[in-house]
């Protein structure tokens, strides 16, 4: 039984920097920043956070530090890291030793992939979680490299053809899923279709802004302000994919999909889906 917790999140989650009316929930008391605080055992918690998918990762790193300190965290550090031999530093490895949260920014996925994978800052990080009441949490980049086969690219305007979308390896930290961000503001059905497609054993999962997920025990919950879209193929019929030649219209019959918003669970083995009541205050 895996001990440690994944917190994926879709991008653009409240940081309480700003005041911005698409942010429905209290920062301080119900946003997603919050919940990792509290999975990750509190405000007394260490916390690293790696900006290695960022372009800016000085100026986003600045930017969690003031978050968590928004949220009366007292040991949060920020791990620059620019290849893998910097990322496996002897004091970066101390550091996660005693850590009881990474948390990775966004940017590009493959970054993080190209700086970590294979490390032992990566082979650290997977036995923690493996072993420990541990916390992984990632936005954007950092919630797709997750993922084991991981989305890289593919354009929205190129949706639902074949090639249209980029897989490479990431941290294979869930083997489960595959994960998309930014899902509903950026039009991703398309990629992660396809993605489904090669990979029907997988579950898809397109998370919204300011939207993500608590996934322990087999089990994953919503939180945030928006929408999971969850894509099961395990049941399609018919799935042409194999056979077309790249930029041909695909055809899938019987893919199933479930929006899950708030509150909502859903049960990773078995794809199982747990709903809040329509009596629930969150409805």
């Amino acid at each position: 039984m895996i001990k440690g917790t994944l917190i994926p999140i879709g991008g653009n989650e409240d940081k309480g920097l700003t005041d911005d009316d698409s942010y429905t929930l209290d920062y301080v008391k119900e946003g997603i920043l919050h919940h990792v605080v509290v999975e990750s055992g509190g405000v007394n918690a260490k916390i690293l956070v790696l900006p290695a998918a960022s372009s800016i990762p000085v100026e986003v790193g600045d930017n969690y530090l003031t978050a968590f300190d928004t949220l009366g965290c007292t040991d949060v550090t920020v791990i620059q890291t620019n290849n893998p031999k910097e990322t496996d530093a002897p004091e970066h490895l101390e550091l996660l030793e005693a850590a009881d949260c990474v948390m990775f920014s966004g940017g590009d996925q493959s970054k993080i992939s190209r700086k970590i994978r294979g490390t032992k800052f990566h082979e650290l990080l997977l036995k923690k979680y493996n072993t420990e009441k541990f916390v992984i949490a990632g936005t954007s980049a950092g919630a797709m490299v997750m993922a084991e086969e991981m989305i890289t690219g593919g354009s929205a305007k190129e949706a639902f053809l074949k090639g249209a979308v980029r897989m490479h390896k990431g941290l294979s930290l869930i083997p489960e899923l595959i994960i998309d961000t930014h899902f509903i503001q950026r039009g991703r059905f398309g990629r992660i279709t396809e993605a489904v497609a090669q990979f029907p054993e997988l579950i898809g999962l397109g998370l919204a802004e300011d939207t993500g997920l608590i996934i322990k025990n087999n089990w994953f919950e919503v939180i945030g302000s928006g929408m999971v879209i969850v894509f099961d193929g395990r049941r399609i019929r018919h799935n042409n994919h194999a056979i077309l030649n790249e930029g041909t219209p695909m055809s899938l019959v019987g893919l199933r999909t479930h929006i899950l918003s708030n509150g909502d669970r859903f049960n990773i083995k078995k794809k199982k889906v747990e709903v809040l009541p329509m009596t629930s205050p969150f409805v």
